[in-house]
């Protein structure tokens, strides 16, 4: 039995639509620019020929319904507003066939992110670790089983602020469809159990400060939910 000098954090998970038991977290990619008016938004253009990818500590996952204080070294907080698939069986250089097989559920997500450590690191060519790979903003929604969503594309994904509606689109708007994603990403590595994908976000990105609600949907998914609460 291996024995540690300190007591391990415990894999983070996430509830499954009629499991007891949770989806474990063990990685967390995330698809860059994967909706062309978001891509416009942020002054850049979108990449056709295949997604890029950042990645999060899983560490990170947080609930929904949860209150995530305003994070340190940052005065510029950004919600998106993203669908979140998850990998159900080992894949790796799959086939169209194999990476639609491959996955497990879906589910409603927050990439929350320091903007404007983002774009300082974007304009230094420096990796965009500080700007996105912060603790608490991998921010995910009860999971619904893939066979329950049917073919994607005409569902609406939305989010609101205090009510107000900021992203509103469909996900026929993705770029690189879901299986487009896991087929690419698994020519870099052996995608398995344990794999989420954060699949891009729509336009409309923008700011949150402390006390602000956020809100947000996709259709045919549990809604998420986050409250901004006081800098620690």
């Amino acid at each position: 039995m291996t024995t540690y000098l300190f007591e391990p954090p415990a894999t983070p998970s996430i509830p499954v639509k009629g499991e007891a038991a949770g989806y474990p977290v063990v990685r967390i990619f995330c698809v860059g620019r994967n909706y062309a008016a978001h891509a416009a938004e942020m002054g850049v253009e979108v990449d056709r020929e295949a997604p890029f990818y950042f990645t999060k500590n899983p560490q990170h996952t947080l609930h929904t319904g949860s209150t995530l204080p305003y994070p340190p070294g940052t005065e510029n907080f950004h919600y998106e507003m993203e669908l979140a698939l998850t990998i159900g069986k080992p894949v790796f250089r799959a086939s169209r066939e194999e990476a639609a097989a491959a996955i497990h559920s879906y589910g409603c997500a927050l990439d929350m992110t320091r903007r404007d450590l983002q774009l300082v690191a974007r304009e230094k060519q420096r990796p965009w670790d500080l700007g996105k790979d912060v603790e608490g903003t991998a921010v995910f929604a009860e999971l619904t089983p893939a066979a329950e969503m049917g073919e994607l594309g005409p569902q609406r994904i939305h989010l609101e602020v205090n009510g107000e509606v900021r992203q509103d689109a469909t996900l026929a708007d993705l770029i690189h469809s879901c299986v487009e994603v896991v087929m690419d990403l698994s020519k870099f590595y052996h995608l398995a159990p344990g794999d989420v994908i954060m699949t891009g976000t729509p336009a409309g990105v923008g700011p949150v400060v402390a006390g602000d609600r956020i809100t947000g949907g996709i259709d045919g998914l549990a809604p998420i939910a986050l409250t901004i609460g006081e800098a620690e």
